[in-house]
This record gives C-alpha cells, structure tokens and sequence, in this order.
C-alpha cells in the first residue's frame, strides 16, 4: 500500500489543480461549448456512479464484513454510504447559493457590464466561491488519495472524473473575480489555489489516517467515499450536464463514462 504514496499524491494534486483549466478556458475564450460541458459532465457522472455502486461500495462491504461478520459489516456499509452523503450534504448546506459550486458559470457571464453587477459583490462572490470548492474538494482529496493508495488503477480512473467535474468550478471561480477586478491572473491565480483543498486533504488524509488505517477504517472510508460521489454526480453534475444539453448529449455522455469504467475495471483493476 505504501508504494503508491507518490502515485496517490501526484493524482490528488492532478484532479484538484484541473480546476485551473477551468479558469483558463473562461479567460481565454469567448464562449462557452455547451454541447461539450454537457457530454463531459455526464461522463464524469457516469465515471463517478459506476465506480462508486459496482467497485468502492463492494470493496468497503468485502473490508467490512470480513472483520465484522456479514450481518454487523452489510450494516457499517451502509451506516458508511449515507454517512458519506449525509457529510457533503452538510457541507451544501452551509455554502450560500450564489458562492456554490453547483451552481455553474459560463464564459458568457463575463460579457455582463459593471452597471448590471457592483464590482465589490462579484469579487466577494468569486472569493466564497473558492472557499466552497476548497470545502468541497477536501473530501474529494481524500476519496482520491485513499483510493490510490489502496488500488493504483481505481485511484487513477477516480481522479479523472474528479479533474473533469473540477474544470467547470474553476470557470466558476474566475468569472466573478476577472469581472470584478479586471486583473485575469488574479483569477487565475484563486482559481488554482482552490483546487489545492484537494492534496491539501491527502496529506490530512496521510497524516491523521495513515496510522489507523486497517480494514474497518479502510472500509468505513470507501464506504463514506462511494455516498460522497453519487451525490456529487446526482446533486451537482447531472444537473448541470442536464442544463447545457443538446438532445440527449447528457445521458450520452453518462453511459459513455459508464461504460469506459465497466472496460477499465474488466482490463485494468483486480
């Protein structure tokens, strides 16, 4: 387990630093490709469902059950799963709607004119906007990172689903900042620092886990994990695939990330 340190660190930082590309894309182009955010995001829900119902719930039941016996680990599974939803739920709650990070932005929401919008609100809005995300991929940091840690192939296939769906935060991020100030690496730069939540929660993950890590806790763990990424998918991405769909791009794309999971789990993940 401990061989993969390096690997569980560099894919952390891979998955949370993606919402840099978001801000990239939303200052450096003029529109935004609906058709394309849609089709990714529902990838990246797929990606997300599949692993999470077929692979890390079975993997966290198996951990659990052979410690605990079968009737005691079927329930701290399940205790486990909608503990996981029940946490980022919480964390939901208490983020304002106009800085959630489920609530996704466009380029185009950076042709709006000073009169429309006073500057001192957009670069308050965009600041609790990266707040929320870093409160939001802190968990996301550690799903990553235990996940790499226990299962390279699995750890790789999470990260990028959790790169994809940080993409469209970090367009979040920078259009209110760049709007309110007019300085794009200024918003680049907050853009990037709130992906780092994400190694940020590997190395709590490495230091406050590590020395407890045996198989209930690993179990608990992925249980928590797999409850955080299907609400994730459910909550923010399906929904916003959804938004930006064109026919049934949306659904495509879901099966698409479905599917691309299913071969990879039957190729690549024992």
């Amino acid at each position: 387990m401990y061989e993969n340190l390096l690997l569980a660190f560099g894919l952390t930082l891979f998955a949370g630093l993606a919402t840099g590309i978001g801000s990239l894309i939303s200052l450096f182009t003029s529109r935004t490709n609906t058709k394309f955010l849609s089709l990714t995001l529902g990838f990246s829900a797929g990606v997300m469902i599949y692993v999470s119902m077929i692979e890390i719930f079975f993997k966290a039941k198996v951990a659990l059950t052979s410690e605990l016996g079968d009737q005691l680990g079927n329930w701290m599974t399940v205790i486990g799963f909608f503990g996981g939803m029940l946490l980022i739920a919480v964390i939901d709650k208490f983020v304002p709607a106009s800085s959630n990070p489920h609530e996704v932005k466009k380029v185009e929401d950076m042709n709006l004119t000073s009169s429309e919008i006073e500057e001192a609100a957009l670069l308050k809005m965009g600041t609790f906007t990266a707040l929320a995300i870093g409160i939001h991929n802190f968990p996301e940091g550690i799903a990553t990172f235990t996940s790499a840690l226990q299962d390279p192939g699995l750890g790789i296939a999470i990260a990028v689903a959790v790169a994809i769906h940080n993409i469209p935060e970090g367009i979040a991020v920078a259009v209110p900042v760049y709007f309110a100030t007019g300085d794009k690496k200024r918003a680049f730069k907050l853009s990037f620092l709130s992906g780092l939540a994400e190694p940020i929660g590997a190395i709590v993950a490495f230091l406050i886990l590590m020395p407890f890590l045996n198989d209930v806790m690993f179990g608990m763990i992925f249980a928590a994990v797999a409850g955080i990424m299907v609400f994730i998918s459910l909550d923010e991405l399906l929904p916003a695939s959804k938004r930006y769909d064109s026919g049934h791009l949306s659904i495509y794309g879901l099966i698409a990330g479905m599917a691309v999971m299913a071969l990879s789990l039957l190729l690549f993940i024992q």
